[in-house]
């Protein structure tokens, strides 16, 4: 669900077909039809941006049928928590949750607390009303103020328990909600129940894929959330077979939220800190970590990153450099920072890796903020839209902008392809894989470890003899790489150690984790890493056939951390230890041994038997149960209810896409989520959505997708001929249906419109594109896959210029997968003539009562 895996991850998609051959059923939730479709027992056509409606009332079917896996969800979640009476829901107060500051569009948390017990984010703070670190990427769970909750009932039955509040909250997505929001009819849905039901419990478990169809909305975490409580009712985290899989989009996208590009966190998940409440180390570890489970060890962590970065300039008696560390004074994500390149406040961008204006939403507003910059770097394989903005772009085109007046400098500097570069990817299932060089790169081409390896060293050049303080975070870095190659590339193994964790006392490599100190005895660059590198060696380029190991294939690759490979294990044995199933055994207690024993390392202290009871000063790792498997949650248990960490609500709730055209049915009061991060400028105009004068203008739904040709941007596979032979146009997935409503024809050529842009797409009139009847009204859907822009070989319009920037408040992730739109045949205006359709767009917008967005962004 949220992922069409056959064409989008296809190597991982041959396990699924290895599963369907031993008997498993496959069931695919989409708006569109695909080959994962075609490959499924069961595929359920719905509405984009509908799926928390959907999820929602499996949530329903789940506890009212009594279908709950009751001795794993009494004991391994915090179903039995009770919570605040001060807490209101969206049952309560018409699509709100209490704590709702409408001037400010966001939520104090303070109600949602348990009862008796202040649970922050152990996260990062909020500043200045938006999220971040941590809080904003809800990897932390919380911190507890003391111990575990001190109310809890076991019976499931008191009114404010964490289950009976679920049950409240998810009543009334029934069969016929989900019918009528949906467009799922309900024998359909009760099938998908009753399916994912009969396969999980003690005997049996599910598992979830999803992919950017979930995350690319404005409620994208909490679609994932859903999913998480379904899983936890059910008894299908922890378990062989079960979990949830975020399927990545290329090989290391995981890798590059573990040691992240993200602004918010530092590697590992640990919080970036904030400007206003981090004044020292000691205040940045105490607000982040809570007192018991193992993100206590939050100094450790730290500590050992600072030490992998400054080195011997780190000591205790300058907290470690810890001042070296930016600080967060908002949100500085990319989106956000289109404003500041437009307005002349961001001088200058590196692109690597990316091409924004045609792989970002609102791809005019990311061309209009490079028309503002300084400078502009970009590396890359070929001369992308990106480098070439300032004179090949539709404002080009259309007379608005001239080459001439636009004085940002670009830099296009040539990058290395995989295949000329050695190095570690990790992919979906958190594995770090080694990848050998096959080739020289040729001419000026380099890697990205080169660039950024030689770019700090000739700033540090430049810097030398500088005493200004500023500099001393450049200068005192550990920037001392062994070189190799023939063009002195920074040798990656050298660079692996690192991230992998060194103990300075003995220069040996740590094992893992556990050993990291928070005294500056231990350096280590990404502290779930710790261990990548064990013994001296490169841990992560084992390749042992699967024939010679057991089926979890433990020295093929690494998993982080430990090299585990399913997290929260201890969750697939009982409370006393023993596994829930025989045939399913994963992971026990060997009271011989005294340790847990079983296929994988064990995600629990090794030798804390189930009947553990922690003493009252017991902390971290020591403070939780023997029965608690959840050990990154402070109370050691998987949260149905998040009393913290998300900013948008404790329980996930069904709000309309940001453009809808229809009406939300459950609140009056609330269409969209009200937390909703919207940038309102005269860049990124909004289509009208229902309730507003205007909605009929634009009132059609798309959706974009991949190819399995075409790679992202276009990057990497336009500019090939075999790939841009097998799709070398821009195209557009119709209903026979919508054909004959709009007079399109097969092969033939269609604009679609909205009030950013309009785009041009061959028609392609399928039945995969299935229309739905959504309360008494008739829903078309239409599919553009986003690859095209105008270079390369295979050229066309690019589908995200169509997309307006509203965002997920928790992760500044936009609303790609559900937007409004119109579409017409034939081809779009060209020249000026472009100008005056999108004109005529708004005036007839405008008309029916529209106003204009103001000129700057309204920022909570």
């Amino acid at each position: 669900m949220g992922s069409n895996m056959a064409e989008n991850h296809p190597v991982g998609f041959q396990w699924v077909a290895e599963a369907k051959k031993r008997g498993a059923k496959i069931i695919h939730v989409d708006p569109r039809f695909t080959r994962t479709s075609a490959f499924a027992d069961t595929f359920v056509p719905l509405r984009a941006g509908s799926d928390i409606a959907f999820l929602g009332g499996i949530v329903r079917y789940i506890l009212e049928e009594d279908r709950v896996f009751r001795d794993y969800v009494v004991r391994y979640t915090n179903a039995a928590t009770i919570i605040s009476d001060d807490f209101r829901d969206t049952e309560d107060l018409d699509g709100l949750f209490s704590g709702w500051d409408p001037e400010t569009r966001t939520y104090d948390p303070d109600s949602w607390q348990y009862e008796d017990m202040q649970v922050a984010a152990a996260s990062g703070q909020r500043e200045q009303g938006a999220p971040t670190g941590q809080a904003a990427h809800g990897a932390h769970g919380g911190a507890l103020e003391h111990g575990e909750p001190p109310h809890h009932d076991e019976t499931l039955q008191h009114p404010r328990c964490v289950y009976q509040l679920l049950r409240k909250h998810f009543a009334r997505y029934t069969p016929a909600l989900v019918e009528e929001t949906c467009g799922v009819s309900r024998e359909q849905f009760l099938e998908v129940c009753e399916a994912l039901c009969d396969n999980s419990g003690r005997e049996r478990t599910t598992a979830i894929c999803y992919a950017v169809g979930w995350t690319q909305h404005t409620v994208g975490v909490q679609y994932i959330r859903t999913a998480s409580i379904i899983q936890l009712l059910l008894g299908n985290i922890g378990r062989p077979g079960g979990g949830i899989m975020a399927l990545r989009g290329h090989a290391s996208i995981q890798g590059s939220t573990d040691v992240p590009t993200l602004y918010d966190i530092l590697p590992g998940y640990l919080p970036m800190p904030a400007a206003e409440a981090h004044g020292s180390l000691q205040e940045y570890i105490e607000q982040s970590s809570p007192e018991t489970g193992y993100w206590a060890n939050m100094g450790a962590y730290t500590v050992s990153l600072l030490k992998a970065w400054w080195g011997d300039a780190a000591t205790p008696e300058n907290d470690f450099c810890f001042d070296h560390l930016p600080r967060l004074t908002g949100d500085h994500s990319y989106y956000a920072s289109l404003a500041g390149m437009t307005d002349g406040t961001v001088k200058g961008l590196f692109v690597m890796g990316e091409n924004p204006t045609v792989g970002a939403a609102n791809g005019g507003y990311n061309r209009a903020a490079l028309r503002g910059l300084d400078w502009l770097v970009v590396r890359d394989l070929v001369e992308i839209e990106t480098a070439a903005f300032w004179y090949d772009a539709p404002e080009i085109e259309s007379g608005e902008v001239a080459p001439a007046d636009i004085a940002t400098e670009v830099f296009f500097l040539p990058g290395a392809t995989h295949v000329e570069k050695k190095g570690t990817f990790t992919n979906t299932q958190r594995l770090l894989q080694w990848r050998e060089q096959a080739v020289e790169p040729t001419g000026d081409c380099r890697s990205e470890l080169w660039f950024m390896y030689h770019l700090g060293r000739r700033v540090r050049e430049k810097l030398a003899g500088s005493t200004a303080e500023r500099d001393r975070a450049v200068l005192e870095l550990t920037w001392n790489y062994p070189t190799e190659g023939t063009h002195d590339d920074p040798d990656a193994e050298a660079i692996l150690r690192e991230i992998g964790g060194i103990d300075l006392t003995t220069g040996k490599e740590v094992p893992d984790y556990l050993p990291l100190k928070d005294d500056g005895s231990t350096a280590c660059g990404c502290w779930i890493y710790a261990g990548c590198y064990a013994d001296g060696v490169n841990q992560v380029s084992r390749r042992k056939p699967g024939s010679e190991q057991s089926w979890v294939a433990p020295e093929w690759g690494w998993a982080w951390p430990m090299n585990r490979r399913i997290l929260y294990n201890r969750a697939s044995a009982d409370p006393e230890g023993k596994p829930w199933s025989e045939r399913k055994r994963y992971l026990w207690w060997d009271a011989d041994a005294g340790k847990w024993a079983g296929e994988d390392i064990p995600d629990f202290k090794a030798d804390m038997a189930p009947d553990y009871r922690p003493p009252d000063d017991a902390r971290g790792p020591d403070g939780l149960r023997g029965d608690e498997p959840f050990t990154m949650q402070a109370d050691g248990k998987a949260w149905l209810y998040a009393p913290a960490g998300l900013v948008d609500g404790p329980f996930p709730t069904h709000y309309e896409p940001h453009e809808s055209p229809f009406g939300n049915p459950l609140y009056e009061s609330q269409q969209s989520n009200p937390a909703r991060q919207q940038i309102r400028r005269p860049e990124n105009p909004y289509n009208p959505t229902h309730g507003e004068p205007g909605v009929e203008v634009f009132p059609y739904v798309a959706t974009t997708y991949r190819l399995t040709e075409h790679h992202t941007a276009g990057g990497m596979s336009r500019w090939l001929p075999y790939l841009a032979e097998l799709q070398p146009e821009m195209f557009c997935e119709v209903s026979p249906e919508l054909a004959r409503e709009r007079g399109l024809e097969h092969g033939g050529w269609m604009t679609v419109v909205t009030l950013r842009a309009a785009i041009e797409a061959r028609v392609m009139v399928t039945e995969r594109m299935t229309p739905l009847t959504i309360g008494s009204r008739r829903l078309h859907q239409v599919g553009l896959p986003y690859h095209w822009g105008s270079r390369g070989y295979a050229k066309g319009d690019s589908a995200n210029d169509l997309l307006g920037l509203a965002l997920d408040p928790n992760v500044h992730i936009g609303e790609y997968k559900a937007q409004t739109c119109d579409v017409r045949a034939g081809r779009r205006p060209h020249g000026p003539a472009l100008r005056a359709l999108l004109d005529d767009y708004r005036r007839r917008a405008d008309e029916a009562g529209v106003s204009e967005p103001p000129e700057k962004e309204e920022r909570p």
